[in-house]
């Protein structure tokens, strides 16, 4: 038998509760694990823009720091949170089950803002900002960071109409309002409700126990949606999206880049058999960045180091 298993997370309600869904899946296997609380530059520092932190891997930074050390054995992420590359000897030990991966609008009066010119409001997600003015072009979006529970708590606090955030997140922790809709339209970011848990290369029996909580069908759908991201070279700030769906030996993937305003976007739609997904994530976005990605994410790394 190993050792107790030393999970490290961050210290938010959302992130405890992945954690000890992790702890309890591993009990549920026959392992014994601890909590290890490790907060993040993403969490300390809420006063600016996640674009603006010039940090790659504001929420993980620190949980990598502590696995290199030897403090901890795995840590888990919101996997839309992760870096594409991942630091020297650290890998993918598994992804749980996806939950709901779609964004949702919470509000605060009425709905009916959505018909009114000058309604305003919030996200910290640079995606999700574009989606919204590309559909809505008269609104004004303003920036909201915190975890989730501030974040709620900011909109009660603000006179804002509403904010968005994804449906997963407040469904684990039970704070889903009522006034809320799904926005089924806003295609989400890369991985969004997936769960991660990464260990070190090194740590073959770490990696072995991990293994049995992969869900495989999940693991091939955000690999693929992460290696368009990656090829897109959009970390975790570009409004870049993706989503892979597997329906029987089918994969429908769907990827989209927006302008930072909303006002320009490039998408796709791809059906793949699932034994002929090879490269696909990098093939879609190598063929967007030929017709006009490359164009785009210059002018918004541009925009961004202003």
């Amino acid at each position: 038998m190993h050792k107790i298993i030393r999970i490290g997370t961050r210290s938010s309600e959302l992130a405890l509760w992945q954690a000890n869904l992790v702890a309890k899946q591993l009990k549920d296997k026959g392992y014994n694990s601890e909590i290890v609380e490790i907060d993040s530059k993403g969490d300390i520092v809420l006063d600016k823009p996640l674009y603006r932190l010039g940090v790659v891997g504001v929420f993980t930074r620190n949980l990598d720091i502590a696995m290199l050390k030897g403090e901890i054995d795995v840590a888990v992420h919101s996997l839309k949170d992760v870096p594409t590359d991942l630091p020297e000897g650290i890998v993918q030990a598994a992804v749980l089950e996806r939950a709901n991966y779609h964004d949702i609008l919470v509000f605060k009066n009425d709905i009916d803002f959505l018909n009114e010119e000058n309604a305003i409001l919030a996200t910290g997600s640079l995606r999700r900002k574009a989606q919204w003015l590309d559909k809505y072009p008269t609104h004004t979006v303003v920036d909201l960071r915190g975890n989730v529970n501030t974040r709620l708590q900011k909109l009660q606090d603000n006179f804002w109409n509403g904010a968005i955030f994804a449906a997963a997140g407040l469904e684990r922790i039970n704070l889903l309002p009522k006034n809320h809709i799904v926005l089924d339209w806003m295609l989400p970011a890369p991985a969004q409700g997936a769960i991660m848990i990464t260990a070190l290369e090194k740590d073959a029996g770490i990696l072995q126990i991990c293994a049995q909580l992969n869900h495989q069908n999940t693991a091939i759908a955000v690999n693929m949606e992460r290696e368009f991201l990656n090829t897109m070279e959009g970390g975790c700030t570009a409004p870049i999206a993706a989503l892979a769906i597997i329906e029987k030996d089918v994969v429908i993937f769907r990827g989209a880049l927006f302008s930072l305003d909303g006002s320009h976007k490039l998408e796709f739609l791809e059906r793949i058999q699932l034994n002929e997904i090879k490269d696909t994530g990098k093939i879609c976005a190598e063929k967007m960045l030929e017709n006009g990605g490359a164009k785009m994410m210059a002018a918004i790394k541009m925009e961004m180091n202003k």
